[in-house]
Formats: structure tokens, sequence, C-alpha cells
């Protein structure tokens, strides 16, 4: 009876959630306001907006625009304020009637509470873990993976010194930060850009529409019809993009498998992946390749994910919570210079990026026999293509480089029910994912086993830090987010889609090998 009246609570929260604006605003040039992709002009309420300097994405923030009021003067005026040194980030709930004024920022992906480490010598690099205990193995010869881990061990650099956290406060350190991280070089590598695609041509046409207006001077796109039911994917594109899109099918289901056919028709040096529920902005494609150009070590580049609308409820409490974002500061991730703040790297790959917006070195990518067929949505294991992409990459020895001006939108799922779909699909995905990486790379176990204690140490703190702010507002974007509680069927949820994940492998698993005979 009590968990009955909790759950219909619940609900009903969950029912009162007020839709969001999203907007973008320049900040230069006296400043300019314009709606979020596919959104209306902004009005009076509460608006989600990226700002931008000079184009670049800097931070987000929240504000609130009263009735009567011009929308850009509020919200330059709050950014003013905001970026003001020694300002205080002015708070406010994310429902109710907020101040003109007030607002959350949500400059970046927010690490409180970290735990003590001891230092990263006392824990061998993945990839010697990985090259010694493939080549110990009896009988067992180097494998390409292994090969790259000794022959790149002395030529990394070391990691890009992480930013636990930026508050409105500091948007200049943001702006600089976002600055440092490689530029456009004047050669950008030639990409493939792969799209898998199942039944939704309306999304997806308004994704590729985006695509086509990149600035990247030399790409192709390839879009995977996977397992179609219809014709419709290949009318939509036969009718609108012929001549720019190349269309192949992918009987078999699973998000994996359509990649790894788009890898197999890739013609590009570096092949990129988004998802056709997106829009890239205009500069998304160079932003996501340049850095391959100014690493040859770079096996893999990971970008920043805003919601594209903000009209559900389901929408604004994924938001609030995180959604997607990785915040605005530029990372690299070295397997041979662990960072200190993530204990159990590289398998917390879940910090590194997102599917929706993610590029690999085709060589790279091809060398790690692309992603696993048995992980990805449409599968068993309901999710995990993209992590097992990530510590592939980085078990092999290559960097993972973030970078926030790698910008798409992506549209966040519209109900109650695909929350709860989604939630118990990530935590499928995410046993599911480590399962795939230990028995496809057994030579991994050591790496993961060392690492497990202080891995469980850090997330004992920062499931106690989460507590002791239970009562702090949030804003979408905040991963910290409190202001809409996550309601507890959702964390239910997706703690039994975490015991199920590894029985979802290897039944995928199975699947596949009886498939093939």
């Amino acid at each position: 009876m009590y968990r009955a009246a909790r759950a219909q609570q619940e609900i009903q929260r969950f029912l009162d959630i007020d839709p969001v604006q999203v907007a973008e605003l320049e900040l230069d040039d006296g400043g300019v306001l314009s709606p979020g992709p596919g959104s209306p002009p902004v009005t009076h309420g509460e608006v989600f907006v990226l700002v931008r300097r000079g184009g670049r994405p800097i931070g987000t923030l929240l504000g609130s625009v009263p009735e009567g009021a011009d929308p850009k003067t509020v919200l330059m005026d709050l950014a003013t304020r905001e970026q003001a040194p020694g300002a205080t980030p002015s708070t406010g709930p994310m429902e109710g009637a907020a101040p003109a004024t007030s607002a959350q920022a949500v400059m970046t992906t927010t690490a409180k509470g970290q735990a003590e480490t001891a230092p990263n010598a006392t824990i061998p690099t993945v990839p010697t873990v990985l090259a010694q205990a493939e080549t110990a193995s009896a009988g067992a010869r180097p494998t390409a993976t292994a090969q790259a881990a000794t022959t790149s061990a002395t030529a990394a650099p070391t990691a890009t010194a992480p930013t636990t956290a930026t508050s409105a406060a500091a948007v200049p350190t943001a702006v600089d930060q976002a600055a440092g991280a490689p530029a456009p070089a004047a050669a950008v590598p030639f990409t493939t850009v792969v799209v898998a695609t199942r039944e939704r041509a309306e999304k997806l046409a308004l994704a590729l529409d985006s695509l086509l207006a990149q600035d990247h001077p030399d790409f192709e796109i390839v879009v995977v019809d996977n397992a179609p039911v219809t014709d419709a994917t290949r009318d939509l594109i036969e009718r609108k993009y012929a001549e720019r899109v190349r269309y192949v099918t992918e009987p078999a289901p699973g998000l994996a498998v359509a990649h790894n056919k788009g890898v197999e028709t890739a013609h590009g040096e570096v092949i990129a992946f988004t998802d056709d529920d997106v829009v890239a902005d205009p500069r998304w494609l160079t932003e996501l390749t340049a850095p391959f150009t100014a690493d040859p070590g770079l096996g893999c580049t990971t970008g920043l994910i805003l919601p594209a609308r903000l009209r559900t409820p389901a929408q604004v409490l994924l938001e609030s919570h995180g959604g997607f974002a990785k915040g605005f500061t530029a990372r690299t991730y070295d397997p041979q210079d662990p960072p200190a703040d993530e204990p159990l790297f590289p398998f917390t790959a879940g910090r590194f990026g997102s599917g929706a917006n993610m590029a690999f070195r085709a060589e790279v990518l091809r060398a790690a026999r692309g992603f696993d067929p048995a992980t990805g949505a449409g599968t068993l294991a309901r999710g995990g293509d993209d992590l097992y992409g990530f510590v592939r990459v980085l078990a092999g020895g290559h960097r993972l480089h973030y970078t926030p001006l790698a910008l798409v939108w992506h549209h966040h799922r519209e109900t109650w029910r695909d929350l709860e779909t989604q939630a118990y699909g990530y935590g499928a995905g995410l046993t599911a994912y480590l399962t795939a990486i230990l028995v496809n790379r057994p030579g991994l176990l050591p790496a993961f086993l060392a690492r497990l204690p202080r891995g469980i140490a850090h997330a004992r703190t920062l499931t106690a830090s989460r507590e002791a702010e239970s009562a702090t507002d949030g804003a979408p974007g905040g991963h910290d987010a409190r202001t809409h509680a996550w309601p507890a069927r959702l964390s239910r949820l997706q703690r039994r889609g975490m015991l199920y994940g590894p029985v979802g492998y290897l039944r995928a698993r199975r699947a596949l090998r009886g498939a093939a005979r």
C-alpha cells in the first residue's frame, strides 16, 4: 500500500513539471538571442540557454523572463552578471515564480565529494596490463591492440589536467579552457559520418539537413537502415538526398551491428557517429575531427550533447539530472596517465561521452574490430556499444579527447514510459558492456580488479555527497539537480537493468553464434 501511494505521488510530481524553453545567446555583437533548433521564439517563462562567445559554446544557464519583459535584455543582463569576477551564482527553483534575475548556471558537469586517491603509480596502466597478460598467455600471440600499447607507451603526452567544477561565476575560465582545446587545423581529415536509423524517417530528415549544412570541407554521409520493416527510409533518401547521402541496409537488428556496417562501408580516415534524433551544430564535424590532425596518438573524440527541446516533463526531468552533457571543459584521457579523479578509469566509460556524438580514427576502430555486435540498442543487452568502443580504444593505448566545441542537439525521450525504458536500458547497457569487455579482453581483468576498491570508495563518497545535497535546487543540465527529485521507480529499474545486463549480453552473444551457424 505504501509503495503504491509513493508511486502515485511520484507520478503526480512528474506531471506537475512545467516545460522550459530552449534558446541560444551569443554574447558578442551586442548580444543575439535565438531559439533552439525547432523551437519557437523565446517569450516569458523559464528558459534554458546555451551561452556562446564568438560562436563557441561556453556554458548554459537557466533564466526566468517575466511577462512583458524583453527576453534578450533579461538574459544578457543575467549572463553578464553571472560571469563578472567575484559574482555569486544566483539560485532559484526550476519551477514556481522565480524573480526575473534568478537563475542557475550549469557551466559544466559538476564533480563533488571526490574520494581521496592514492598515487597513480601504484596501479599499472591499462595498455601495459593488457599487453603483459596477452603475451604471457600460453600460445597467445600479441594482438594489434597489445602492439599498439607497447609502441605508444613512451610517446604519450600527459593528459589534460581535469577541472572538476565550473560555476557561473567562472565563465571566463570556461572560455579559456574551451579556447585551449585543439583548434581546427587547416587540413581536416576526410571523414565518414555514419547515422544508424530504424523507421524514424521524419527525425532522420532533420538530422540529415543539419549534417549537410556542416562547414567541414571533406566528408561523406552513410545512412544505415537497420532491420527495416518498411521502405520509408529508403524512399526518403532516394527522394531528397540521393546524390548526397549513401544508403545501405543491415538486416540484423542492433545498433552495434548497424554501426559496424557503417565502418565496413566507410571511406573516411575518421569515422564519426551520430543518431537520427539529433540536430548538429554547423561546426560540429570540424570541431569533432580537428583533434585527430593535432594529435596523431588520438583514437577517439567525443562532444557536447544538449537538449533540443524541454517541452515535456520527461525531457525536463532527464536534463535536470544531467542529460548527456559532459561539461564545457576540454579534456584528454590518456591510458598511460590515468586521471586521479577517475578511480575506475577506463571502465567508467560513461564519463567520456555518448554514442550520439563520437568519432574514431578508422584504422584504430578497425584494429579493435569495431563494436561488439552483442551490445547496443536493439539487442538483448539493451545498450553499451558506445562504452565498449571507448574502452577498447583506450585499452589499445590510444588517447580519447572530449571537446565541448563539437555540439549536437538531442531530442530527449518524451514520455514517462520512455523514461522507464531508458532507465532499465542504461542499467543493462552498463553491465553488459563491462561483461563484453572482460569476455573479449580477459587481460583487462587485473586492471579492473586493481581499481575496484578505490572505485567503491569513490562511489560511496559521491552517494553521501548527493544525499547531503538532496535539498539543493537544480536546473536542466545540472548533474547534481534536486528540484525535480529522480523517481525511486526509475532508480529501481536502473538497478534491475544492471542485474540483467550480463545475462542479456551472454544471451545476445549466444544468439549471434546460433545465427552464424
